[in-house]
Formats: structure tokens, sequence, C-alpha cells
């Protein structure tokens, strides 16, 4: 389409972005590389995701509480089996979130930098 804007990356704030980096490359079987001097992961259909270290990065707090960092994005993947990415996830370093709101529909899970995404079934 003539004169679309397309999305060209998403950039993740985070304490470790090697170890993040690390986290999403094995987690979604991305292409772990660096663009613009900073740690990336590459889907094969083209989708980045860059890592930037912040030196007073505040880990989000999910759900929401009054005065405390909130969440401003939060990724959801759709997976084939539910269960099975949800251990792998946590073999990679990832939390379960005490609390869960998706049913048999979706987990939500915590990155190792404390950022909430959900392992949806497709």
């Amino acid at each position: 389409m003539e004169n679309e804007v397309i999305l060209g990356n998403v950039m993740v704030d985070c304490d470790d972005e090697k170890k993040l980096q690390k986290f999403y490359g094995e987690l979604l079987g991305w292409e772990m590389c660096e663009l613009f001097a900073r740690p990336a992961v590459r889907s094969s259909t083209g989708i980045v995701f860059l890592f930037i270290e912040e030196a007073e990065y505040i880990c989000p707090v999910w759900p929401e509480e009054t005065g405390k960092q909130q969440k401003q994005i939060h990724f959801d993947f759709q997976v084939d089996n539910v269960m099975e990415m949800v251990k792998k996830a946590e073999l990679l370093g990832a939390t379960k979130s005490k609390a869960q709101f998706g049913g048999s529909d979706f987990v939500t899970m915590f990155d190792p930098a404390g950022h909430p995404f959900c392992l949806c079934q497709k």
C-alpha cells in the first residue's frame, strides 16, 4: 500500500540486555543478532525486538497497583501448546504470574526483566 507506515522494531527497556536477548531468542526460536548497535532478536518474518539496558530500569508491577511502575506494553505470543511453552519459558528464566485470568486460553508470565507476556493458545 502506498504511503503505508510499517512497524520497524520494538525497543524493550531492561536491566540486562544480553540476558533478555538470550531469553527471547531461545523462547521464540528467533535469530539473535545486533541491529543499530543493540542486542536484538529477529523472526523469520522480520519482526525485531531490540533490547536496551537502562541504568535506572524499574520493573513493572502486574496486576497494576496505584503508585507503582505499570506495564506500558506486553506481548501475546500464540503457541500450539500453552503448557509446554510455560515449562520452556520457566526453564529459560521466566516466572508464572500468581494472578491468572486466561483460563485455558492463555497464561501470563514475567520475563527475566519483569515484563509481563502471555502465552496464548493458537
